[in-house]
């Protein structure tokens, strides 16, 4: 048995087949944005909702009792509740490119087209300006294999994180010849700081992975937690979330692909603190690409834990790319990186 070890990438993209495109709203007024995962062809999905304030879409029929089990596209998307509507232009693309579950004579399918949304309302100053389905096809056509780019792009171009500013990360494992990998957009209610003001999730890296991350500042830690103390006043329900996709190339059902989405909420409990509130809508989908052989229960128990670990780590990354941005001149906010505030 072997250690897990990373993707060559270090990306959800490091699974086979899987590709990710971004359309990244960050002109004046605007802070949001699209991040769509596209998986192969007869992908099984699954999905599992932990959050309390939960925006999605075509949840229900990832149920492992409903009966379509492949997935033709993840959306995640900013825009809250609107940005929903992002996921039609994947729809319609995905349609236009003859995917989709068979409901009658050839060319009459449905795609099925998963959807999550991060709270970011106003963010960059224009409380309307949210993603469109015209925002969701230029990031189903972005899509691609390869490096994912990171940080406050896609859906996380407007996301927050315990006060600081979130963002996309990735990461990937290799174990016994199964890849894992995950992607999450970090809008947290919660921190993504331990009380010494370092991230919890370094603490999952593989190998060398984080050695490269600065030391926080002891004084920049005490006055980070005395603000975050006064902003609990001001949280309102329904404005954070961390959603994400986790996928592999083992054969699951879509059974087995949802115990997998309900142990990886494990890895965002280890990045996040307090995490699964009232004000979160956190969500985790999964992929089974199928290219590989079905584990057996043990391999399949050693999946589940190295997903949970990809999960933190993509909570680190997401921090640890995202940059700091001002727009309050726009009426927006102000927020502060990561590296910015605690080193």
């Amino acid at each position: 048995m072997e250690p897990p070890r990373r993707g060559p990438l270090n990306a959800i993209t490091d699974v086979p087949g899987i590709r990710v495109g971004h359309v990244t709203r960050d002109e004046p007024g605007w802070l949001t944005g699209v991040t769509v995962v596209v998986p192969p062809e007869g992908t099984v999905g699954g999905v599992d909702v932990r959050g309390g304030a939960p925006g999605t879409r075509e949840t229900d029929v990832l149920d492992p009792t409903c009966l379509v089990d492949r997935v033709d596209a993840v959306v995640l998307a900013g825009g809250s509740a609107f940005g929903l509507a992002s996921a039609d232009g994947v729809l319609r693309e995905a349609y236009a490119a003859g995917l989709g579950w068979p409901v009658g004579d050839p060319g009459e399918v449905v795609p099925l087209v998963p959807a999550a949304v991060v709270f970011d309302l106003g963010r960059g100053g224009d409380f309307g300006n949210v993603p469109s389905a015209q925002d969701g096809a230029r990031a189903w056509h972005e899509a691609r294999e390869g490096g994912v780019e990171q940080g406050a792009v896609g859906a996380g171009t407007g996301a927050r994180s315990g006060g600081l500013r979130g963002g996309v990360g990735t990461a990937s494992a290799v174990v016994d010849g199964v890849t894992v990998g995950a992607l999450m957009v970090v809008n947290a209610m919660g921190s993504p700081c331990a009380p010494d003001g370092s991230l919890y999730a370094v603490r999952s890296g593989l190998a060398d992975e984080f050695d490269n991350v600065p030391a926080s500042d002891p004084a920049a830690a005490q006055g980070y937690w005395a603000e975050q103390a006064r902003a609990f006043d001001a949280l309102r329900a329904g404005t954070a979330t961390v959603i994400g996709v986790v996928a592999t190339d083992a054969l699951l059902t879509k059974v087995q692909c949802r115990k997998l989405a309900e142990v990886s909420h494990d890895g965002l409990a280890r990045a996040v603190s307090p995490v699964h509130t009232a004000y979160d809508g956190d969500a985790i989908f999964t992929l089974a690409t199928g290219d590989g052989e079905a584990p057996d229960e043990l391999d399949l128990v050693r999946i589940q834990a190295v997903a949970a670990d990809c999960v933190a780590r993509a909570v680190g990354h997401a921090m640890l790319a995202a940059t700091s941005v001002d727009r309050t001149a726009d009426g927006g906010i102000a927020l502060d990186s990561w590296r910015d505030r605690l080193t």
